[in-house]
């Protein structure tokens, strides 16, 4: 599923399949964020193939807001009515000195929490609390929970590492169909949005 978005700060495309093996293709100009965006796709097996450009000369922020809200645009879209799937998934990722715990609901409603350290500092060009934003625009638009908990840890990377692969693993639970009840709707309402 190809799918664009075209503002005056940003133009995207992006080629997205929830039900992939975890092959990703990059042209950003942001090197942190590709690298950030190959755990959710590696992690989840989510194939992506993202070109953007974006008004990164002011800020990288524009670019990531807009690159989580369609991807999670397009993760809602393909779920469809959501038939099958397990639709919570958690994962408590380690990484090295790092243990942080992601836990989503693909219920339809939004919700974000994050607790750990602060975002700040840079990687690049890449401010670290982009990451947040990121976090919140594409559980927003995915109409998804998401709760991310970095128990602790020190290495800036490997915290943020540890949530992105996290995501791409809860993400990979979440969206596989069960077996035992792939005809049903997982609510006892009959229905997700």
């Amino acid at each position: 599923m190809v799918e664009s978005r075209k503002t005056s700060e940003t133009d995207i495309r992006l080629d997205l399949n929830v039900r992939g093996t975890g092959v990703y293709k990059f042209d950003t100009e942001i090197p942190f964020f590709e690298h950030m965006l190959s755990h959710i796709s590696k992690h989840g097996l989510i194939d992506m193939d993202l070109k953007l450009r974006g008004d990164i000369g002011i800020d990288c922020h524009h670019s990531v807001e807009d690159t989580a809200i369609l991807m999670g645009q397009m993760i809602h879209t393909q779920l469809g009515d959501k038939k099958g799937i397990f639709r919570y998934g958690n994962f408590t990722l380690p990484m090295d000195e790092v243990l942080t715990t992601v836990a989503v609901d693909l219920g339809g409603r939004f919700y974000f929490k994050y607790t750990g350290p602060p975002m700040d500092g840079k990687f690049g060009i890449y401010d670290a609390e982009l990451s947040l934003e990121f976090l919140q625009k594409f559980a927003l638009n995915a109409k998804m929970n998401l709760h991310v908990v970095v128990h602790y840890g020190e290495n800036r990377h490997h915290i943020h590492e540890s949530i992105f692969k996290g995501l791409g693993k809860a993400l990979r639970q979440a969206i596989t169909i069960d077996s035992l009840t792939k005809d049903q709707i997982p609510s006892t309402k009959g229905m997700l949005e």
